[in-house]
């Protein structure tokens, strides 16, 4: 039967290894592509929102 050893124990002799960051393996560009897609999605609220007030004139929206 094994033995119980505490975390303490366990880990004694363990030395974390320093990783390092490579955009090519952890997608680095990942968060560009989603600002790209939130400002183009940004510039044709505007310009639809513009082109509806055009349409529109003076006459009341009812809702």
């Amino acid at each position: 039967m094994p033995e119980n050893k505490t975390t303490k124990e366990l880990f004694k002799d363990y030395v974390p290894e320093i990783m390092e960051y490579d955009p090519d393996v952890d997608g680095g560009s990942e968060h560009l592509i989603r600002e790209d897609h939130l400002d183009e999605k940004e510039r044709l609220k505007k310009a639809i929102t513009k082109r509806k007030e055009q349409h529109r004139g003076d006459r009341k929206v009812r809702r």
